[in-house]
């Protein structure tokens, strides 16, 4: 079998424009950004590495200035396949969905240059984005593997509106469509846990908010990615897209709720990565944010944060870092502060109250909480709370023979919750 060779193409184009490693072109791609007025970008070497592999990825938009202007041909010529216009092997479906709604979200007439007829109305950037406000609200209440689906045909939708639509509605619909993404990249990383395919719905959403040149939600986008490598306990990658989130929120008018929420997600990611006191400090910034506030209000589509929630994650960082005191009351007051709305969040509460007291010795109250999380995972299923049940039975390992320990048992391993229960 032969050896992949990658992207011979760029690796040809990079040694005859005189840089002859990898990371010589990523530094003189971050030194020519600066000299083409794009701001804040920073290519390095691991970026090249992956557009030299085998199957290079698509560049982002400020990416394929850059590469064509400095190494002077275009994208198809440096080994790139536009994914709309591939006709080699696709993979599963919704990946194929996926790849071939990203790139058209990046601008088919901007991207190849080829002119593309605009025929969309005004109407269709409000009429979009009035589904893409219904799936926001719908995710709170439908189950996740039933939601994806509608969510990604609606991006697909979007993917064929944006092309046709000019100025305004155009950014509109861009917009919508990096939010309709964000959405389905929530679902597959917290509710259906697959990372690897949020990692890449999210970049797709990440070149949506670039098309709608929208900032805001690009660091919300970002924010995001960073929760991947954190709970991998990958300090390094998260910390790095930390960073460009609250580079990009710098760009924008951010709210304080905004801006805790950042907080809230770095101070996450370093408890993942066993970094307690540092998620302690992030998470009392935060606290202090909220409470002076500022002029600016949060964008609609951020529904996912509120006090009851960094009350939520204080809790879990506090459980993690053997503060269990103080553990327990943040959780409490956290589950005080929630509304329904809050109902996927609750099952982790309740959670992480359950291990507050299986590590205190309390297995019956343990159980009891943990019962309330499996009571709320069967009108609202959330993989996260039911990773914090299956975190509260291993801690009760040296109470399982007590009744209460056997009952919870009973319920999680019923036929309903088994396959879920083993599936990890």
């Amino acid at each position: 079998m032969s050896r992949p060779t990658g992207n011979v193409r760029l690796k040809a184009a990079r040694v005859a424009a005189g840089f002859n490693s990898q990371q010589d072109l990523a530094d003189a791609l971050t030194e020519h950004a600066k000299h083409m007025g794009i701001r804040g970008l920073s290519i390095g070497a691991r970026q090249v590495r992956r557009w030299e592999s085998e199957n290079p990825p698509w560049p982002q938009p400020d990416c394929q200035r850059v590469l064509v202007h400095l190494l002077g041909q275009s994208l198809e010529a440096l080994g790139f396949v536009p994914p709309w216009g591939s006709e080699g092997p696709v993979p599963d479906p919704v990946r194929r969905t996926l790849i071939a709604g990203g790139a058209v979200a990046l601008g088919l007439a901007v991207s190849t240059g080829r002119a593309v007829a605009v025929s969309q109305p005004a109407t269709a950037g409000a009429d979009f984005e009035a589904v893409t406000r219904s799936h926001r609200r719908l995710y709170w209440s439908v189950a996740p593997a039933k939601l994806h689906p509608a969510v990604m045909a609606h991006a697909t939708l979007g993917c064929v509106l944006l092309p046709e639509a000019a100025d305004t509605t155009r950014r509109v619909i861009a917009a919508a469509l990096a939010e309709t993404y964000l959405l389905a990249g929530r679902i597959e990383f917290f509710d259906l846990r697959e990372p690897e395919a949020a990692h890449e719905t999210l970049l797709l959403a990440l070149q949506a908010a670039g098309e709608a040149d929208d900032p805001l939600l690009g660091s919300a986008i970002i924010a995001h990615m960073a929760f991947i490598p954190g709970w991998a306990g990958d300090r390094e990658s998260a910390l790095e897209r930390m960073i460009a989130a609250h580079t990009y929120a710098r760009r924008a008018p951010a709210s304080a709720e905004f801006l805790a929420w950042l907080d809230a997600v770095e101070a996450e990611c370093e408890t993942r990565c066993g970094d307690t006191r540092t998620a302690l400090h992030l998470i009392g910034h935060a606290e202090d944010v909220l409470e002076e506030g500022n002029e600016y209000a949060s964008p609609a589509w951020m529904d996912w944060f509120s006090p009851a929630r960094l009350a939520a994650f204080k809790g879990n960082t506090q459980l993690l870092a053997g503060h269990l005191p103080q553990a327990r009351q943040a959780l409490l007051e956290s589950l005080d502060a929630m509304t329904p709305a809050d109902d996927k969040q609750r099952t982790v509460v309740f959670g992480d109250l359950a291990a507050v007291e299986a590590v205190s010795g309390n297995p019956a109250a343990a159980c009891e909480y943990a019962g309330k999380a499996l009571d709320q995972l069967a009108v609202t299923w959330y993989a996260t709370g039911m990773d914090r049940v299956r975190e509260v039975r291993r801690a009760l390992a040296p109470y399982q023979h007590e009744r209460c320990v056997r009952d919870l048992d009973d319920r999680l391993y019923d036929w309903s919750t088994t396959v879920s229960v083993l599936r990890r």
